[in-house]
């Protein structure tokens, strides 16, 4: 219907066919053989060529007030596609668990909105088989985990590599057969458990305290089980949580050991009433990535915030 409404603005324009034609870089002839086609398609005159100079008729002047509604939303658009390139506007949806929300996140997110203020950054805290299915169905524009998710659906972005440890409550008498090999709060946030130096402890002398672990199904419980079962131990479980972070806390009020990641140890601001542990197990690495789904179309917004997690030390 309004497919070469640019001849007909032109000639509403300049009042005149002959001047239309020049700013349109066509001849007269073509032009006035472009408009008859439009009239003859839509079936109904737009311009009375009897007056001087040429003047819309009932219909042409509709149709005029049509086409200028088009541009504008043409124009809205194009300014919107250019804001949108250059990050003037535009939504961020992330989702991350409590881990990642509470002590990760937020240093990203910050300088993320600093450099781009007016791109709105939502994020989602939940499990990960929650953030999993918002990411599938295209909620979340990006879910960071250390839970591994396929990759024929999924592209990965890694972020970090993070270590499991052992934290135990210091008022624990086991920790009197392992001072060889404690560690503080301090030396694991200055990487002494990633030193090769630094020797690993021997599981069994905590055999027989009570331990705090998360639920089945979560990638540190998955692996804190098979770093027992290496050792030939069955952990006295006495509480299971859905929170890494909540396990630390519980644990440094002294309710029992647990397995947590440097990456918690490191951020959290608790930890001076436990003793941390290098464990021996290819089980305590693991990546850190940030997912988004194959088939997403990846827009500029999400490759500046990836560029921007990726430059971030999130052991600092």
């Amino acid at each position: 219907m309004f497919k070469g409404k640019e001849y007909i603005y032109e000639v509403y324009k300049e009042k005149s066919f002959s001047k239309a034609a020049q700013n349109l870089y066509i001849s007269q002839p073509a032009l006035s053989a472009a408009i008859k086609k439009i009239e003859k398609r839509i079936g109904c005159c737009i311009f009375d060529r009897s007056s001087n100079p040429v003047q819309l008729t009932e219909g042409g002047t509709e149709y005029v007030k049509s086409i200028e509604k088009i541009m504008d939303i043409e124009n809205r658009f194009e300014n919107y596609l250019s804001n949108l390139n250059q990050l003037k506007t535009g939504r961020l949806s992330i989702g991350a668990s409590n881990v990642f929300a509470s002590f990760i996140l937020p240093a990203i997110i910050t300088e993320f909105t600093i450099k781009y203020p007016s791109i709105k950054v939502n994020l989602v805290e939940a499990n990960s088989a929650h953030l999993e299915d918002q990411l599938f169905s295209g909620t979340l524009d990006f879910v960071i985990d250390n839970y591994p998710l396929n990759e024929a659906i999924y592209e990965k972005h890694l972020f970090c590599r993070e270590c499991l440890i052992l934290t135990v409550p210091k008022k624990f008498a086991s920790n009197s057969l392992a001072q060889e090999y404690q560690l503080s709060i301090d030396d694991i946030r200055n990487g002494m458990h990633l030193n090769p130096a630094t020797k690993p402890v021997p599981l069994s002398l905590f055999a027989h305290d009570p331990c705090i672990f998360l639920r089945d199904g979560n990638d540190t419980r998955m692996r804190a089980d098979r770093i027992f079962q290496e050792y030939g131990l069955t952990p006295k479980i006495i509480l299971e949580l859905d929170q890494l972070a909540t396990a630390y806390n519980v644990a440094c009020y002294g309710m029992g050991i647990t397995i947590i990641s440097d990456t918690l140890a490191q951020k959290a601001g608790y930890g001076s009433d436990m003793l941390y542990y290098k464990i021996n197990s290819p089980y305590t690495f693991r990546n850190v990535f940030f997912y988004n789904k194959q088939n997403k179309y990846i827009t500029r917004t999400m490759e500046e915030f990836i560029k921007i997690a990726q430059k971030t030390d999130s052991k600092q």
